[in-house]
């Protein structure tokens, strides 16, 4: 355990979503569902460095994994449940909430968790959204999903984007309608009256690691709030197929790629970390 964790004596919960590098929201205009499986996936190799970069810092975590990966790569689930950490859902294909009705939502989410389950072994009590798609105008998804036997989600992004996003959603875990689902929402530190992100993902990669550092230090000391943090197997993978793609969706993606596997195991070891549905137990007793 690192420094920044002896002192803060806060445990944050690392999440990892299970999805190749064609699956990706910013990637969906220019390559169709249709063509996945005729491309090279490369998530079996990169969740191996991710299960053996966990277990050289002795970390579990929560994988959301997409049913589409489950279901092709089933030793993926069984390793990850081996392995001690939490298995739950990120929903089949990544079809963003905020492109379905409640129905089609409710039988993606069904057939998801069923199709987890039945691999596994283990019950799925966790979901999050692809790209983080709930909010204000679809909250019929957290209903949906007590429905269907979940316990939580961690769909809610807390903060302003052009692609998904909140910012006037609570930054810390909330009931539903006050009772119920759990929505545990992806990490934000407060700077004046703005919320920035400090949970992960392109954020991460692109700022200096001191800057994360110190944001995940003043949400744990100051505010004395575990943080949740996520990534994704690809981002450890700077030998991916370079897709054609606009200018911004380039730089989001690749950005820094070289540098996540040192970064993340430098967070791993300044803080201590733990599954979602540990850190939150409370919550979602």
């Amino acid at each position: 355990m690192g420094a920044a964790a002896e002192k803060n004596n806060i445990v944050n919960a690392m999440s990892v979503d299970v999805e190749d590098y064609f699956q990706v929201s910013a990637f969906e205009d220019h390559i169709k569902r249709s063509d996945w499986n005729e491309l090279p996936c490369r998530v079996s190799a990169n969740m191996e460095r991710v299960l053996e970069l966990f277990a050289d810092k002795n970390v579990h975590a929560t994988f959301f994994v997409l049913g589409w990966i489950a279901e092709r790569y089933p030793e993926i689930v069984r390793n990850i449940v081996a392995a001690g950490h939490e298995l739950a859902s990120h929903g089949y294909d990544h079809r963003r909430v905020t492109q379905l009705d409640r129905k089609k939502f409710t039988d993606d989410v069904t057939r998801t968790k069923k199709l987890l389950e039945d691999l596994s072994g283990t019950g799925v009590s966790g979901y999050r959204a692809p790209s983080y798609s709930i909010n204000g105008s679809n909250l019929w998804a957290l209903d949906a999903l007590l429905e269907t036997g979940h316990k939580y989600s961690s769909s809610i992004y807390p903060i302003k984007h052009d692609l998904y996003g909140m910012p006037e959603a609570p930054r810390f875990p909330f009931h539903h309608n006050g009772g119920g689902l759990v929505e545990i929402p992806v990490s934000t530190v407060q700077v004046f009256a703005r919320q920035l992100p400090c949970g992960g993902g392109g954020y991460f990669r692109l700022a200096p690691y001191w800057l994360s550092k110190l944001a995940i230090q003043r949400v744990n000391e100051s505010e004395r709030q575990s943080t949740i943090f996520y990534f994704h197997p690809w981002e450890i993978d700077p030998d991916q197929p370079r897709q054609q793609v606009s200018a911004k969706a380039r730089f989001r993606h690749y950005v820094n790629l070289r540098r996540m596997q040192g970064k993340l195991a430098a967070l791993l070891s300044d803080f201590s970390w733990n599954r979602v549905d540990s850190v939150y137990r409370e919550y979602l007793n």
